[in-house]
């Protein structure tokens, strides 16, 4: 068995493997996510019989100008069930979408998404009410709920031509034109439909939904990673930062304060808990590195803040090898400073960067809960202590004699 002398050599080995393994396991998520088993759904009908009658529609006999008036340059491509999307793109990067799909009853819809996912994205949604009159509408996807999809809202850089829809047939069609800065090219898009009535505009809760990476410049769409990968990366770099920083690195804080008496158990428990903590909380850093480069994240607050974290960490991790003797008091009176501020810094930014993390990943009540009942137990817990301990001191004050014996005279 190991030496207590000897686990720091055994800790950091621990770190090291315990990094490797998280990049290797997110290495063979990509791959899993590359080969398209996760994306439910996409078509691959590119060309054939298929493919050829679902294109073969005159849209000039039922669409509006000016969409009707382009039919014959558009480019035509099926790409989830009965999803079918025409486009065209001119060289001044005026884009003409027209998305149709076999319609029942509900609503149809297409989302244009920064990194592949539903929160932050915008949509065009279009529907058939029961009054039979026709209603297309942007919306906002500020968040997952249906409460948070915000109608007239969004970032879609739509030109001054009206948006259309119409029912022909089976179908139904939803025509829009876009202009960008910029030629548009690989694209996430988003697909739902949803069998329930808009009420109000606002819609209800979808029946099925896709996200493909379509390429405007070739017309082809290709699976992308799936949403709900990068959706469960996310939640798992939440739970990791919530357990290291949120919850075992504040339980070490707390063992040295009211364990004091207990020597040297006091030490070896605050150094372990401290170090796993640490462990937990730098896989979160690796995990949520790793996610803010796949969606490509504009987030400086949160990672500048969880950096900020990651280095005071590491200086109370050097603080354990630069931990003086008690003999020598004036360094060791210093040190206590330098290790006690630079932990109550980390414990209060990382406190404020899980609640910034909650508030940017577009998290309901439930973590917000979560989070705030643990915290809540943790402040608790400390005033109890607190409490307990000072009883304890005024309890051996008591005890204390009051009198002093007289000296022995010679």
């Amino acid at each position: 068995m190991a030496s207590l002398g000897s686990w720091p050599v055994f800790a950091s080995r621990f770190a090291f493997r315990l990094c490797i393994l998280i990049l290797v396991l997110e290495a063979k998520f990509d791959v899993m996510a590359a080969d398209g088993s996760y994306v439910p759904g996409v078509n691959s009908a590119g060309g054939g019989n298929d493919a050829s009658q679902l294109c073969d529609s005159d849209l000039s006999s039922f669409m509006l100008p000016p969409y009707s008036n382009s039919s014959s340059d558009l480019v035509c491509r099926p790409i989830w069930n009965t999803f079918v999307l025409r486009y065209s793109q001119t060289e001044d990067h005026v884009v003409n979408i027209i998305l149709s799909a076999v319609y029942t009853t509900g609503w149809v819809g297409i989302g244009f998404s920064k990194d592949g996912m539903m929160v932050g994205s915008s949509a065009i949604v279009g529907w058939i009410n029961k009054k039979g009159e026709a209603r297309i509408k942007q919306y906002y996807l500020q968040g997952s709920k249906v409460s948070l999809v915000i109608p007239d809202k969004g970032e879609l850089p739509l030109t001054g031509i009206p948006a259309s829809v119409v029912l022909h047939g089976p179908r139904i069609y939803l025509a829009f034109q876009m202009k960008f800065q910029a030629h548009l090219a690989r694209q996430p898009i988003i697909l739902a439909i949803g069998s329930g009535y808009p009420k109000h505009h606002h819609l209800t809760i979808h029946n099925d939904k896709t996200t493909v990476m379509f390429d405007f410049s070739a017309g082809s769409a290709s699976a992308l990673e799936a949403p709900s990968h990068l959706g469960k990366m996310k939640k798992n770099h939440g739970i990791l930062a919530i357990f290291g920083w949120g919850l075992i690195i504040p339980i070490g804080a707390i063992v040295p304060r009211y364990l004091k008496h207990k020597e040297p158990l006091w030490y070896y428990l605050h150094s372990i808990i401290q170090f796993v903590g640490f462990v937990i909380g730098l896989a979160a850093v690796v995990l949520g590195q790793k996610l803010y480069t796949k969606i490509g994240a504009n987030f400086p607050t949160h990672r500048g803040i969880g950096i900020f974290v990651l280095v005071l960490s590491i200086l109370q991790i050097l603080a354990f090898f630069l931990r003086p003797n008690k003999d020598a008091k004036n360094i060791r009176k210093y040190w206590n400073w330098y290790h006690h501020w630079l932990g109550r810094f980390a414990l209060f930014f990382a406190a404020v960067n899980i609640v910034l993390g909650i508030k940017i990943g577009g998290e309901g009540n439930d973590w917000k809960i979560g989070y705030g009942f643990l915290l809540g137990v943790i402040l608790v817990s400390v005033i109890l202590l607190e409490v307990l301990a000072r009883m304890r001191r005024t309890e051996k004050d008591d005890i204390t004699p009051n009198f002093q014996m007289n000296p022995v005279q010679l």
